[in-house]
């Protein structure tokens, strides 16, 4: 999950800090952000009672303790809409623009090479154990959380509440993941009323919802204790989920193309699909630097004056996987690339 998609803007922030938030990326949504949770009576509901059966059977919860916990559960508004309907854009996660004006502008750049500069052991650590190259690992971070210093002010367990037992397009995925969030608290003795993350439930410095968190789970600093805030357990799942997503250290990731005109409307563009490099030469898409790789996906970012093209390799493809969009995706890789 990132940090546009995950942190936009403090609900129940005062005035000056809705301001300074609104100078870095994650809190430029802020669409019905003037709406705080509200009561809502979740054990009214059916499947609410059969979830809380399903805990206590499988997983030996207190009946007491997921009713008690669920009583206090309140209904977020502004999370159920970011999530009803068809998706739209600016909704879940924003376009390139904002990515450019919120993590690749030169303040972002500066603090990027502060960090690396400041965990450079850690890295260094990290790229040899698990295989892949630190810079990216420095572009994940910077974009989830700014490096930490972002990390969400949502109620983590009225999101997820509110996206498990209400329609939406994500449902049953976010029903999954209150169990998860049940699962997490339990074995990190985390209070599952205060816990705060992003609007869709995720939280720490890599922004990891409940599942993931339990997944890429790292002791990075060797201190006996796996904590999603700490940066240096966080470069360490970073690079872990890199590596099991099948990331190759040292390959290719992009390479930027150029055609005709200002906006592209040849080939379909996709960070999920490839094409065969043969068939996007032949389209009039030219790298503008060496692809060895015989296969592409052929990636666009919409600016305000004109399209950018880009081939992408295998590796860009893990980038994705933690947040399933192109722009996510680039700005990880050019953050990479201006810190190297």
């Amino acid at each position: 999950m990132n940090l546009l998609f995950a942190k936009h803007g403090n609900k129940r922030l005062n005035l000056f800090i809705k301001l300074l938030l609104v100078a870095v990326m994650p809190f430029v949504l802020l669409a019905n952000d003037d709406r705080p949770p509200i009561a809502y009576d979740f054990l009214a509901k059916k499947e609410v009672k059969s979830f809380i059966r399903m805990m206590v059977e499988k997983y030996h919860f207190k009946n007491s303790y997921i009713t008690s916990v669920l009583k206090k559960a309140k209904l977020d508004r502004d999370t159920l809409d970011r999530y009803t309907g068809r998706y739209k854009v600016g909704s879940t996660n924003g376009p390139w623009e904002r990515y450019k004006a919120h993590v690749l502008d030169p303040l972002s750049l500066k603090k990027a090479k502060k960090f690396k500069k400041k965990y450079y052991k850690t890295l260094l650590r990290a790229s040899k154990e698990y295989k892949v190259d630190m810079d990216y690992i420095v572009g994940f971070i910077g974009v989830e959380s700014k490096f930490g210093e972002y990390t969400g002010d949502y109620n983590v367990l009225d999101a997820l509440a509110t996206l498990a037992f209400h329609p939406n397009r994500m449902k049953k995925f976010f029903k999954n993941e209150f169990k998860h969030l049940f699962l997490l608290c339990r074995e990190k003795g985390y209070s599952i009323t205060k816990l705060q993350g992003s609007f869709a439930g995720a939280i720490g410095c890599v922004q990891q919802v409940p599942s993931v968190a339990r997944k890429h789970k790292s002791d990075f600093n060797g201190d006996g204790i796996t904590d999603p805030w700490d940066l240096e357990d966080c470069i360490g799942s970073i690079a872990k989920f890199m590596h099991k997503n099948g990331w190759r250290k040292g390959a290719l990731v992009a390479v930027p193309a150029e055609f005709k005109g200002k906006r592209y409307k040849g080939l379909k563009t996709s960070h999920k699909r490839t094409k065969s490099l043969a068939t996007i030469l032949k389209h009039g898409v030219k790298p503008l630097g060496s692809f060895n790789e015989s296969k592409a996906y052929l990636l666009k970012n919409r600016n305000l004056t004109h399209d950018d093209i880009w081939l992408g390799a295998k590796n860009f493809r893990v980038l994705t996987r933690y947040n399933n969009s192109t722009s996510y995706g680039m700005a990880i890789h050019l953050i990479a690339q201006a810190v190297k």
